[in-house]
């Protein structure tokens, strides 16, 4: 059987689960090898919630996740081995989302902690079960956003960067309150927004292919996708200089990249 591993971790979720990604790796590297299972790839998404949705495309708005579609649709693939279905969703709609995309593929999926887990499996029980434990999930992580997001709305309202993952073209310099410019970084978001304004009827697609033929690279080093493409696209204010988290809007607190 050919397989392919997939593991994430959440800033949150590293620390309230344990599921660090060395240890996910060592597992399905471990499973794999009792199996009989050939390990072809490994794709992995750090510090990315497992809910995390571009709801405008009704897409898996994570990097790791996209990279490992791609790699479907080129390579004959039996099972997606991961230690949980929860490093693959935490909410009803992003189940819907990866059980969507998989089948699309014939792909299913072998978890390790769930055995009897498959995506065609259609047991009243454990939908009943699977949802209340999802259910649970979101509670658990709304108590933490709430928690976080009391101290990220001061920091934003006294004009500082709120956390989060830093957008491509900036970074954050120690004892500096806020968000300074990456030069290198920010010549690749300036051509996203030359390419969007001389090329107006090229797809996000052809756009993140430019971007690649051209040399630039993601903040991870990675190859552009249509997800990257349109994430930066969708912050043009931001990189006018006008920084939000939430209801809170501060203008002028960071350097305006365009």
């Amino acid at each position: 059987m050919n397989v392919i591993g997939y593991i994430r971790v959440s800033t949150q979720g590293q620390a309230r689960d344990g599921y660090s990604l060395a240890y996910q790796e060592d597992e399905i590297k471990a499973y794999c090898q009792t199996h009989g299972y050939t390990l072809l790839r490994l794709f992995k998404d750090e510090g990315i919630s497992g809910a995390k949705v571009n709801e405008e495309a009704l897409e898996v708005d994570r990097i790791g996740f996209q990279e490992m579609l791609e790699y479907l649709a080129h390579h004959e693939v039996d099972y997606v081995v991961t230690l949980n279905t929860s490093r693959l969703w935490r909410s009803d709609i992003v189940k819907v989302l990866v059980h969507r995309e998989l089948k699309k593929y014939g792909v299913d999926i072998r978890s390790i902690e769930q055995p009897q887990y498959s995506i065609h499996k259609k047991d009243p029980s454990d939908f009943l079960i699977n949802g209340l434990m999802e259910l649970l999930d979101q509670y658990q992580r709304l108590e933490i956003a709430l928690k976080l997001g009391r101290g990220r709305n001061k920091k934003a309202q006294q004009g500082g960067y709120a956390g989060g993952n830093i957008a491509l073209g900036y970074k954050v310099e120690k004892g500096k309150k806020g968000l300074v410019i990456d030069d290198r970084q920010a010549k690749t978001v300036q051509r996203v927004f030359d390419l969007r304004q001389l090329y107006p009827s090229w797809s996000l697609t052809k756009i993140a292919e430019q971007l690649n033929d051209e040399g630039h690279r993601t903040k991870q080093g990675k190859l552009f996708t249509k997800v990257q493409v349109k994430r930066i696209l969708d912050r043009k204010n931001f990189y006018s200089g006008t920084y939000q988290y939430g209801d809170i809007i501060a203008s002028g607190k960071h350097q305006a990249i365009l």
